[in-house]
């Protein structure tokens, strides 16, 4: 598998966790053998996780694998990963992260790097739509999913 086709299934992923409503963030890990290790989306919404964001259920849906089946692999994303992700990232020894697009939130990329982490941003105008879409059409859910604060602005709010 290339990283054409690796990134085409983070992609999809993104796509199948809009059309359940969810946060569209996808992934696939693929070792260095080019074998989807697995591959997952977001999923806080639909599951009511605090966790399941997309590089966390791409890891999850591996499955338990030795240490070795991450080294040199690549984690394929959306979205430029997120503290959490990140640092899952790092704890699995993933030699690479390639990311969709950045522009809407950026990440932990410079901790990767700095962890001697390979980064690739693609700039990707499909994954930087899609996010624009969903946060116009569920900007508290997205509010939720990166840690921001909610603020109400109605009368009600102030009572």
């Amino acid at each position: 598998m290339n990283d054409q086709e690796g990134f085409a299934i983070s992609v999809e992923e993104a796509e199948i966790g809009y059309q359940e409503g969810g946060v569209p963030i996808g992934a696939a890990l693929v070792s260095s053998h080019g074998k989807l290790l697995g591959r997952g989306h977001n999923m806080r919404v639909q599951k009511g996780s605090a966790i399941h964001h997309g590089e966390t259920a791409a890891l999850e849906n591996s499955g338990r694998l030795p240490a070795s089946a991450y080294k040199n692999a690549t984690m394929f994303t959306t979205l430029s990963p997120c503290d959490m992700c990140t640092g899952a990232c790092i704890l699995y020894g993933i030699s690479r992260v390639v990311i969709g697009e950045n522009g809407t939130f950026l990440g932990g990329e410079a901790y990767l790097k700095q962890r001697g982490i390979e980064v690739v941003v693609l700039g990707d105008k499909k994954c930087q739509d899609l996010m624009g879409k969903f946060i116009s059409e569920k900007p508290e859910v997205w509010n939720e999913d990166i840690g921001e604060e909610v603020r109400v602005h109605s009368k009600e709010a102030k009572a």
